[in-house]
């Protein structure tokens, strides 16, 4: 069973792309070419389908070829490096659609931009989706010999970046206020009083926020990479464009950071030994209840950053507690005016510590 499509070139050319979908023994096999004329595409299919319906023939173009379910599968299984939990998951999501059932070798440009046209989060979530697909493409025929085009990925990148298919990440400016501080942290307080074992998120969310801590981040450090006495702590795998794993980096910790960690039990190796879902969800649910709207609680962290920049911290003070390796990343926050610090005398601080 195939298809014939006929589609216009740049340069005002046609092509007739010949789609062969076959399925034998509830297994399914797509091929893909491309030619000048229609009579050409359509012998080429006829020939195909004999080809493929001799026995052994669909299992053999498979193994030689496998389909790019199958890249992402080994890609997976094989990576040494922590490819991430949203990575795993935008994976495991592309495996779903038309695209992970093709052959690596009949995967073309327009194949990964009609899949990314199908896709319906904003330019921002298709973007991050071809990113992944791209680390697939571009170790695939080099490490496994699966004939992935890496080319025809960075051409479809290319193309969808200009058409507005696929963008950068739109970088939040979103801060939290000291209103909005005050009612997380009094519900909180409260909720830690009516049920003693769940998560101080009183403490979490004010040592993010002086800090400058991601949350992962948080749930790593353990009184062992805690300096008291230099006011720093060493963040294990730290994330960075090009490492995770052992990425291991000391970062220094203003005094309000240090004054949470001394408040908290020595009774387990982490300081803060919570799951990035709890506090995740803790967090969004109480946003929620208490109606504040749009608030992330990564905002934390451009919060604590911000903060510092607003006391007049230069840059490269601000970067050895935020722990950006590159100063280029902080330059989006060097339009901010000295205006000195808001949290100073804020109750907030002492009111967290306090509490258990």
């Amino acid at each position: 069973m195939g298809t014939i499509t006929a589609r216009k070139r740049k340069n005002g050319s046609v092509g007739y792309r010949a789609r062969l979908r076959v399925m034998r023994d509830g297994v399914t096999y797509h091929e893909t070419e491309t030619f000048d004329r229609r009579p050409a595409a359509a012998a080429w299919m006829k020939k195909r389908e004999q080809e493929l319906a001799k026995p052994g023939a669909i299992a053999g173009a498979i193994a030689v070829d496998p389909t790019l379910a199958k890249a992402i599968d080994r890609y997976t299984e094989e990576s040494i490096k922590d490819i991430g939990r949203t990575k795993a998951q935008v994976l495991k999501s592309i495996k779903t659609y038309d695209i992970a059932k093709m052959p690596c070798s009949t995967i073309k440009s327009k194949d990964i931009i009609e899949f990314l046209q199908s896709l319906t989060g904003k330019p921002q979530t298709v973007g991050n989706y071809a990113s992944h697909l791209a680390a697939v493409f571009a170790i695939a025929r080099p490490m496994w010999d699966f004939r992935l085009d890496e080319q025809e990925m960075k051409d479809a990148i290319k193309v969808a970046r200009r058409m507005g298919i696929i963008s950068r990440s739109i970088q939040r400016s979103r801060r939290p206020t000291l209103e909005e501080l005050d009612l997380l942290l009094g519900h909180f307080i409260d909720r830690r009083k009516k049920i003693p074992q769940a998560v101080p998120m009183h403490k979490v969310i004010v040592f993010a926020l002086f800090s400058a801590r991601r949350q992962e981040e948080i749930t790593r450090v353990a009184w062992n990479d805690f300096q008291k006495e230099h006011k720093r702590i060493l963040v294990r795998d730290m994330k960075h464009p090009g490492e995770k794993i052992g990425n291991d980096m000391w970062v220094d910790l203003p005094d309000e950071a240090v004054r949470i960690i001394e408040s908290m039990p020595s009774s387990k190796p982490e300081i803060f030994p919570y799951s990035t879902d709890a506090i995740t969800a803790n967090f969004t649910r109480a946003c929620k209840l208490l109606d504040i709207k749009d608030l992330r609680f990564h905002d934390l962290r451009h919060e604590g950053v911000s903060r510092l920049f607003e006391m007049g911290w230069n840059i490269p003070h601000v970067a050895a507690v935020s722990g950006h390796r590159s100063w280029v990343s902080l330059k989006r926050y060097t339009h901010i005016r000295e205006t000195g610090d808001k949290y100073a005398g804020w109750h907030g601080l002492q009111l967290a510590i306090d509490t258990k």
